[in-house]
């Protein structure tokens, strides 16, 4: 009897330890937790297809710290930065996320946000440390420490802060978010800078992620091999291998490996190896493009070329290859045309920022549609990002604080 009460007072302590606190979080909401307005989730349910509607504006909400308020992120949010525009989904959160620095003016800021439809609110998740310029640390970089062969600031985030181009991705099992963050800052002197030994640095791939849940950011040290990291490459999260692809096409690398998070390693897909014609067929960078999970394909476009990636093939095959002046291909690039899933459609939707034109794009007939929206204008501000809701169904296009959606098909 005595055993039979021990086993049971152990099992009911082990309970207490692991399995209700597990519990618990499972059913806790998603923090910052945001009311959902009725009248705009209202005016989503009724949007038709092939119809948009301008929501209104959006709240500006966080704990915004000196740097945030010296350039109004609390009265703007982020705003696209150049070559940053790229907006990757949380589905547990059902929000979009975002980061990423401007080429140099008006800041190179590691802050993260995400946006809210439901609740039309923008949400800074971690507020930006000090900010740092061009090709350094910036005028005081007092909140710089060179630990493990990383430079990272005292709160763990990253010093060195790139256009996020397209190489931003969301892993849904890890619930954390992907940045290669790659820029030309000069390390070796910051680390002289900061008292430290150059040789330690670490010269591998800077991917990094950032977890919104904690609020924390982590770098991903890895052991060789591992790719290159030119500007301008593609990060895409793929289901199939629990992990995220890095691809680019150009003289710096013609490679697509996969990162692997369970092993903390890179492995090269060795993509198009049998018919060795991947500088062909796949994308070059600064392309744009998403997983697309009904075909199990990535699609990419640049400029007027499209390329897909069938994951279970392992090879790349470029469909579209139009003249520079043809009509009926948009052009792609990462810092005027950003490029989402729509699964309701199956169709990926491209907007043209410089030209405020939507395209909807066809994988089985491998063809490009331009739209000709109903409703509501597109807003035209030269700071707008864009994101795909599946959790409403609709294209979302942020300029600033106005916020506008389209939905391709209901």
């Amino acid at each position: 009897m005595t055993r039979f009460l021990s086993g049971t007072l152990l099992l009911l302590s082990l309970l207490l330890l692991f399995i209700l606190p597990t519990l618990v979080r499972a059913g806790e909401p998603v923090k910052p937790v945001l009311e959902a307005q009725p009248a705009v989730l209202e005016k989503i349910k009724n949007l038709q297809s092939n119809h948009a509607v301008l929501l209104g504006q959006a709240k500006v909400l966080g704990d915004f710290n000196d740097t945030a308020r010296k350039y109004n992120l609390h009265k703007t949010g982020p705003l696209a930065r150049d070559f940053t525009l790229k907006m990757v989904w949380a589905p547990e959160r059902k929000r979009a996320l975002f980061c990423g620095a401007n080429h140099g003016v008006p800041h190179r800021l590691n802050d993260v946000w995400e946006f809210d439809l439901a609740s039309l609110s923008w949400a800074m998740l971690y507020a930006p440390d000090l900010p740092r310029d061009y090709t350094g640390m910036g005028k005081d970089f007092s909140d710089v420490v060179f630990k493990d062969g990383i430079l990272l600031t005292k709160r763990g985030g990253p010093v060195v802060i790139a256009h996020t181009w397209w190489g931003l991705a969301y892993d849904p099992a890890l619930r954390s978010m992907y940045f290669m963050n790659t820029w030309v800052t000069n390390q070796k002197k910051c680390v002289e800078q900061l008292g430290g030994d150059p040789s330690q640095l670490y010269t591998g791939p800077p991917l990094w992620s950032f977890t919104p849940s904690t609020g924390t950011w982590k770098m991903h040290r890895t052991a060789k091999p591992f790719p290159a990291a030119p500007f301008g490459g593609m990060l895409e999260f793929i289901p199939k291998h629990a992990g995220c692809i890095w691809h680019t096409n150009n003289w710096q690398m013609q490679a697509t490996w996969l990162y692997e998070p369970k092993t903390n390693a890179w492995r090269n897909l060795d993509a198009n190896k049998k018919t060795a014609d991947f500088s062909k067929h796949a994308a070059e960078p600064e392309q744009v493009g998403y997983y697309d999970s009904k075909r199990n394909l990535v699609i990419a476009h640049r400029h007027k070329a499209t390329s897909h990636y069938d994951v279970a093939k392992n090879r790349w095959e470029k469909v579209i290859d139009a003249a520079k002046d043809a009509e009926d291909v948009p052009y792609g690039h990462d810092a005027r045309a950003p490029m989402y899933y729509d699964p309701i459609s199956g169709d990926g939707l491209l907007i043209q920022f410089q030209t405020n034109t939507l395209w909807a794009y066809n994988p089985d007939g491998k063809r490009w549609t331009k739209l000709t929206p109903e409703g509501g204008p597109m807003p035209t501000g030269n700071r707008r990002l864009a994101y795909f809701d599946p959790s409403q169904g609709v294209l979302v296009v942020l300029d600033g604080t106005t916020i506008w959606a389209y939905r391709h098909r209901s």
